[in-house]
């Protein structure tokens, strides 16, 4: 008779690959097989987005952990975490001038201004606002990490140039913005750069998280709010 073994449930790296990889299907297939409720539509898509983002967040971490690459390589550090969000904060105001300055322009050119956000992404009641408001925590962190820490590190890497990854991965955000109009288009590349640059600058995705995110929580829930009182 022979000894038995004990089940193999796979090594802990098979493990976070499945679950980055389920996180990532499973959203777009829930949403598209609930697209007609619509009474749910806001949350629906909302939490589909949310946990789209967070697939992809994992599934960065795991690319840099399965590299042998500290988190810190892609901006990942609570090193001086007050200093950075303050950071974040005060420097908001004038990139905020730089955008309403940069708005007066393109209309002056005959740019399109930005596009509102889509009716399916306005919260209506509190408990939508509190869940868009976790929405913009959690698009500012997955984007901060996907365009700023890892393809800057990845872009750099493959062509040897800081400028290049810079204009690329500048050109990759505003193109995942193309719903916001040619005028929106051009204000996501010169948030873009201005991330980019901050982030080079403190060695850190923090401030641009912050920034990011004060930048969407305005706009996506602040502006609709406004606009309906």
């Amino acid at each position: 008779m022979t000894g038995s073994t004990s089940p193999r449930y796979g090594s802990r790296r098979e493990q976070l690959e499945l679950g980055a990889f389920l996180l990532l299907i499973v959203p777009p297939i829930v949403l598209a097989s609930m697209a007609g409720v619509s009474r749910h539509a806001f949350a629906i898509t909302t939490v589909a987005t949310i946990l789209h983002d967070v697939a992809l967040t994992a599934l960065i971490l795991f690319f840099v952990w399965a590299a042998g690459e500290p988190f810190a390589a892609i901006g990942w550090t609570s090193r001086r975490l007050g200093r950075e969000i303050a950071l974040g904060v005060v420097l908001y105001l004038p990139m905020l001038a730089v955008l309403v300055i940069l708005g007066g322009l393109l209309r002056a050119v005959g740019l399109e201004p930005p596009h509102p956000p889509p009716a399916g992404l306005v919260p209506h009641s509190l408990a939508e606002r509190a869940l868009a408001s976790l929405l913009v925590v959690v698009v500012a962190v997955a984007e901060e990490t996907m365009f700023r820490g890892y393809l800057l590190l990845r872009l750099g890497a493959v062509t040897r140039s800081t400028t290049a990854a810079v204009v690329l991965s500048t050109l990759a955000f505003a193109a995942a913005h193309t719903y916001s109009g040619s005028g929106g288009v051009v204000s996501v590349a010169v948030l873009a750069v201005v991330f980019a640059l901050v982030y080079l600058w403190r060695k850190s995705l923090v401030a641009p998280i912050v920034l990011h995110f004060l930048q969407d929580f305005l706009g996506l829930i602040i502006a609709p709010w406004l606009a309906l009182h």
